[in-house]
């Protein structure tokens, strides 16, 4: 049997500054920081940060998970360079404590 739906668009932001990254998998579910509601499914958006936005932060989500059924794998950036500004949600000042191997680029040039 084959499951039709109807087509989406999707589009997503690039918040990586550079091509370097290290990431390992984490399971997320719908208790996960940043879960949205999207058509009546549970979505985990790239670019959130994981598991929470504090000071216990892992990561950042390097791909759109869809939690509505349960826990699933999703890949957890924990060291590279990222453009803060691009993210799903603004990082506070503890998860940017706690992603210590994360470092956070500018989009336009600071001034001396």
């Amino acid at each position: 049997m084959v499951y039709v739906d109807k087509t989406q668009n999707v589009s997503q932001i690039n918040f990586l500054a550079s091509g370097r990254y290290q990431s390992f998998t984490e399971y997320a579910d719908a208790n996960s920081n940043g879960v949205v509601e999207e058509g009546g499914r549970k979505i985990l958006p790239i670019g959130s940060i994981f598991p929470s936005n504090d000071a216990k932060a892992k990561g950042i989500t390097l791909s759109t998970a869809d939690v509505t059924n349960g826990a699933v794998p999703v890949a957890v950036m924990v060291e590279g360079y990222v453009l803060p500004q691009r993210l799903a949600a603004a990082p506070t000042a503890e998860a940017k404590t706690a992603l210590a191997g994360i470092k956070w680029r500018d989009e336009a040039p600071t001034e001396a």
